[in-house]
């Protein structure tokens, strides 16, 4: 832990070099940006990384670029998920972004990387805005279903979470989305399913166990209904091509 006294003299020593940190506004009024889905304004507060006012958190100029795109996705993922994206697809893309900028070995790599994140959050987002609003009991089943997709989830345990009566909560979920609960959790599985197929070297039957799948054959049968390929084909056709 730092002390009073060297905190003290950091802050003096910025002032003195008349270095200071970018104003709290002006950073978040760009992540409300990305929120929106508001491209245009987003370009225009956008910073390159490691611009002035932004803190020296490495010597070595590309490991300080790392850092601070590791510290913006991490706060665009946040906005982004308060503003309405599934926490499934923005820590996803996270995940992803920060992995690929972890492969990059010159800043212009890294400036490329920010910029097409920032643009990919953005145009989520503008979408997220033109389709229906969905209701607070409604991303609260949504967020309970990402985060229990390993294990079998029952419309039980849905209400018991969101303490609502399990009639209400079907009722309200398929109005506003369209589809019943147990479509979505099917529907949910399989993308995380698509995920791990193309980004993991776990094999079909492990992700399908891993899944809360019944059996093998469920699995698969259940995957080549939504997606038109058994998961062994979609593994040979998509395992890691966006690094290609």
């Amino acid at each position: 832990m730092y002390s009073e006294k060297e905190l003290s003299h950091k802050i003096f020593l910025n002032r003195e070099y008349s270095f200071k940190h970018s104003p709290f506004e002006k950073e978040f009024e760009f992540y409300d940006f990305v929120r929106m889905g508001d491209i245009d304004n987003v370009r225009r507060t956008m910073s390159p990384l490691g611009s002035e006012g932004t803190g020296k958190l490495s010597s070595n100029s590309l490991q300080n670029l790392k850092y601070h795109f590791v510290i913006t996705i991490a706060l665009v993922t946040r906005f982004c998920v308060e503003g309405g994206m599934e926490m499934e697809t923005a820590y996803t893309l996270s995940d992803l972004y920060i992995n690929k900028a972890d492969k990059a070995h010159t800043e212009a790599e890294i400036h490329s990387i920010h910029v097409d994140a920032i643009n990919d959050y953005t145009a989520r987002m503008e979408r997220i805005q033109r389709q229906s609003v969905f209701s607070k009991p409604v991303i609260t089943v949504m967020d309970y279903i990402y985060d229990n997709l390993h294990t079998k989830i029952t419309e039980k345990d849905i209400a018991s979470h969101t303490k609502l009566s399990t009639s209400y909560i079907s009722r309200l979920f398929h109005k506003e989305t369209g589809v019943t609960v147990s479509t979505y959790i099917t529907v949910k599985r399989i993308e995380a399913a698509e995920n791990m197929l193309k980004y993991s070297d776990f094999p079909p039957s492990e992700i399908g166990g891993y899944l809360a799948f019944s059996s093998h054959s469920h699995f698969i049968s259940t995957f080549r209904k939504i997606t038109g390929m058994t998961p062994g084909e979609y593994r040979k056709k998509y395992y890691r091509s966006v690094w290609n």
